[in-house]
């Protein structure tokens, strides 16, 4: 049997309910890197993504002592050079010889990584154009620049020596020369310009798709939910349909999660648009606070929320989530255990702002990044990045819609002692709507 099983084109799994490994065939081993008895001496979330760990610990397991089973789950696996290997994974949890187990099959799935690699082709691609184009303009402001002195020397000569003739005839051979160059070199800037449109499209193309491989499993998890909740798989109890409700309520924020994110070509060209209404902060971050609360008691944190009574701003409501989002995401990644979180709002002292605080006791952000972790792509710190995942997008799309929502984000800090973000919003407006801007 075991034969029959390392021999299948499928990855095999089997857990406890502790999450240690119990069985594994040789074809996941393979995938992910390891021999078939280092796999059966892990733990299950060894092999997880960050993000593939908190869908495990929320969503995943819970579905399976809630039901049983999980079909057409999407996770993302982890290899062990630190590499991603998307997966399918159907799930059945059973009693076994006294003890709970967990029988899963793994179907690799090879096509997002075949858009992630046209993504950064074509990301390399851009940047090399764009490099070619600053130089070439560089270049040619440097020449136009040469014209501007020439063509002044040669009105200068004309008017005093009239019988150098000969000599602005051979200036004006050199300017004709010039101009040729300039005129091969405008077709250059031309097709380098081609180029970065074709990179730009590249990337829209791959957007559009992981949309929706991204909203097909979320709306799987949504279906089942309320499939539980009509009591198709038997009564549900009120602490369970409480609990189901938290679950639509995430299923439906990552949703609008994915949207923003997939967005962000938009963020980026100013075409994103943003509906204003009066916004009560302490239903805003009562609606945030449970979607973090089992992360931040799994990393061994304290959450605390302080929200004046009656604060109002004039905000975007998803926008708005989304940034506390990947500010509390923030702060749990960066504070270790038995560290303290909190989030506060207050009316600044001028009373026409509201300010909403994310502080933690993580590991600060040195002076000389405070900046830069705006910028895209950025970690804040190196020695981190090796152990704490992300694309170094969340800080940079949570400014840009702060300021699209005409408020901004900034940053306090000291190494070792921990972080303050500060999200700046309008106070009490009226319902609106702020148009792209183009």
């Amino acid at each position: 049997m075991n034969a029959l099983m390392n021999a299948l084109p499928c990855g095999i799994l089997t857990f406890r309910d502790d999450g240690c490994i119990v069985d594994g065939n040789q074809t996941l081993a393979e995938w992910l890197g390891y021999s078939v008895s280092a796999l059966g001496a892990m733990h299950v979330e060894k092999l997880l993504t960050v993000a593939g760990r908190i869908f495990f610990q929320t969503h995943l397991f819970p579905m399976l002592r809630l039901q049983g089973r999980a079909e057409e789950i999407f996770l993302l696996l982890r290899h062990s050079d630190g590499s991603d290997v998307g997966a399918i994974v159907n799930a059945a949890r059973s009693e076994r010889d006294g003890a709970w187990v967990t029988d899963c099959v793994f179907i690799q799935v090879r096509e997002r990584r075949k858009y992630e690699d046209e993504l950064l082709r074509a990301r390399r691609e851009a940047e090399g154009a764009n490099a070619a184009l600053a130089a070439r303009s560089r270049e040619l402001e440097s020449v136009n620049s040469k014209l501007r002195e020439q063509t002044l020397e040669l009105e200068l000569q004309q008017q005093q020596l009239e019988e150098q003739t000969t000599e602005l005839e051979a200036q004006s051979e050199a300017l004709r020369t010039i101009n040729e160059d300039l005129l091969q070199r405008s077709e250059e800037l031309e097709a380098a310009r081609e180029v970065a449109d074709h990179a730009n499209h590249a990337k829209s193309q791959f957007l559009a798709t992981m949309s929706h491989e991204l909203r097909t499993p979320l709306n799987a998890i949504g279906g089942y939910v309320d499939l539980i909740s009509l009591g198709i798989h038997g009564p549900v109890t009120a602490e369970q349909m409480q609990a189901l409700e938290r679950v639509t309520r995430s299923q439906r924020h990552l949703l609008r999660l994915i949207n923003d994110v997939l967005n962000l070509a938009r963020i980026e060209a100013g075409r994103l648009d943003y509906r204003i209404d009066p916004l009560l902060m302490q239903e805003v971050i009562a609606s945030v606070v449970p979607m973090i609360e089992p992360q931040m008691a799994s990393a061994q944190l304290t959450l605390e929320s302080r929200v004046e009574p009656g604060l109002e701003a004039a905000a975007d409501r998803d926008k708005v989530q989304q940034v506390l989002i990947n500010l509390l995401t923030n702060a749990l990644k960066f504070t270790p255990a038995g560290g303290h979180v909190t989030i506060r709002a207050r009316l600044d002292p001028a009373g026409r702002h509201v300010l909403t605080q994310i502080g933690d006791t993580g590991i600060g952000i040195p002076a000389d990044k405070l900046t830069s972790i705006f910028d895209p792509f950025v970690q804040v710190d190196s020695r981190h990045a090796r152990t704490i995942e992300g694309s170094g997008l969340g800080l940079s799309i949570s400014r840009d819609l702060a300021r699209g929502m005409r408020g901004d984000l900034t940053v306090d800090s000291t190494p070792g002692v921990g972080s303050t973000f500060t999200l700046r919003l309008p106070v009490n407006g009226t319902r609106t709507r702020i148009p792209p801007t183009r």
